[in-house]
């Protein structure tokens, strides 16, 4: 079978139209096309997808996270000095939803608008209206900020598709002799700081033996004070046991005359009661009776006298 050589021609051109039609479209990425030059509508997912070859390109337009690096940026202060930040990193992402939108208005290289350029134009607005003391010490610290307000600002009007994450600095580049005397004048302020610190560091240790002697002497008080009333508390139940006792001394005495004089009251009742005139005639016969004499004998005395 003899093969048509028109058709084998025909065969390798379409081959050849699908090889160099073939691409595709990388992870963290969307494919966007342009036909002849112009903008295509859409754009397409990762992976592999088919085009018109020579007539039809395509673009692949990162939609992750991404750091642009602007770097020798001149700074002209107010004073006249200039310096130079030597990078400033923009960490910065596309939205997918605005990819066709952004490109459409500011083409592939959007970030060159918007943030090389951009920045650029931002540092020198700050630093013509600010001294080198304010741009290198002072307000270092607040450029990032101050620059991604400022960055937000306008993208947020014009390109609503770029999101600014954050912005980081390095320490500018400055002339040799100024740099020779900023590094004198932190040595100088290191030597300061050092020397205040080194005071508070004393003065601390002042205050530190101050309040232990404060202690130390309010605890000899406490142990003082507990001491004597220890000695009161001590003093007060000697007290206490001694009118206790005093008060027993008493009651027992108290309990003797007491006695006494009921055993004294009761004798009076007695004899009260004994004085009867039967009762003292009886005692009247004992008492004779006792104190009579009786003589016997031949002889009887003359007279007698009653014993005393």
């Amino acid at each position: 079978m003899e093969i048509n050589p028109a058709f084998v021609i025909i065969s390798i051109v379409i081959l050849l139209i699908m090889l160099t039609g073939i691409h595709h479209i990388e992870e963290g990425h969307v494919g966007i096309y342009f036909y002849g030059g112009a903008l295509l509508p859409g754009f397409t997912e990762p992976g592999y997808h088919l085009k018109l070859p020579i007539v039809t390109t395509y673009e692949n337009v990162q939609v992750t996270i991404q750091t642009d690096q602007v770097t020798d940026i001149p700074c002209g202060t107010s004073g006249g000095v200039m310096i130079y930040f030597g990078k400033i990193e923009v960490v910065n992402k596309l939205k997918k939803d605005y990819v066709w939108e952004t490109i459409k208005n500011y083409t592939v290289y959007y970030d060159k608008t918007w943030i090389f350029d951009k920045i650029h134009h931002e540092i020198n607005q700050f630093c013509s209206s600010h001294t080198l003391q304010q741009v290198y010490i002072d307000q270092f610290d607040t450029l990032d900020d101050n620059l991604k307000i400022n960055l937000e600002k306008e993208i947020k009007i014009w390109a609503p598709g770029i999101e600014i994450i954050s912005i980081r600095f390095t320490k500018p580049k400055i002339p040799k002799k100024i740099l020779e005397n900023y590094e004198a004048m932190e040595k100088e302020k290191t030597s300061l700081l050092y020397e205040i610190e080194n005071y508070k560091v004393i003065q601390k240790r002042a205050e530190t033996r101050r309040k232990e002697a404060t202690i130390e002497a309010k605890s000899l008080k406490d142990v003082a004070e507990i001491n004597m009333k220890k000695r009161i508390m001590e003093k007060e139940a000697q007290l206490e046991m001694e009118e206790i006792q005093n008060k027993i001394y008493l009651d027992r005495e108290k309990a003797k005359v007491d006695a006494d004089y009921y055993a004294q009251l009761k004798e009076i009742e007695s004899l009260k009661l004994k004085l009867t005139e039967p009762y003292l005639s009886m005692e009247a016969l004992k008492t004779v009776g006792n104190n009579t004499v009786f003589y016997f004998g031949k002889s009887i005395p003359q007279y007698f006298t009653l014993p005393k």
